[in-house]
């Protein structure tokens, strides 16, 4: 199951990130670990439930979850591919980032705990 999820978390025109879609199914099924690095004021404003926050300025690859693939999120993108550049240059391959972030999150309708 999780191999079948991994083998399609590689598909898209960018592989580093994941699409909208994807990223929801794996959400809502619990077959990922969502970690946002965003700063703990902006986690505790809105985040994605069952998130964890890891904010990029205190940002250590080595502490990421390894139990299930990760996906990095933050609130427009950017931050999560500085974090994804950090943890791929560890050796982690089971991790992607939401290019979308918080904004496209909420802007597509995602539940939302505060």
């Amino acid at each position: 199951m999780l191999s079948n999820f991994l083998s399609r978390f590689a598909a898209g025109p960018d592989p580093s990130a994941i699409d909208h879609e994807e990223f929801e199914q794996a959400v809502q099924g619990g077959k990922c670990v969502v970690v946002d690095v965003r700063e703990p004021h902006e986690f505790a404003n809105a985040h994605i439930p069952t998130s964890l926050n890891m904010p990029l300025s205190t940002f250590n690859p080595q502490r990421l979850p390894s139990d299930k693939p990760v996906v990095l999120i933050c609130h427009s993108g950017v931050r999560s591919r500085t974090a994804l550049a950090k943890a791929h240059a560890t050796g982690r391959k089971d991790i992607k980032h939401y290019a979308g972030g918080i904004v496209g999150w909420r802007s597509r309708r995602g539940a939302l705990a505060s």
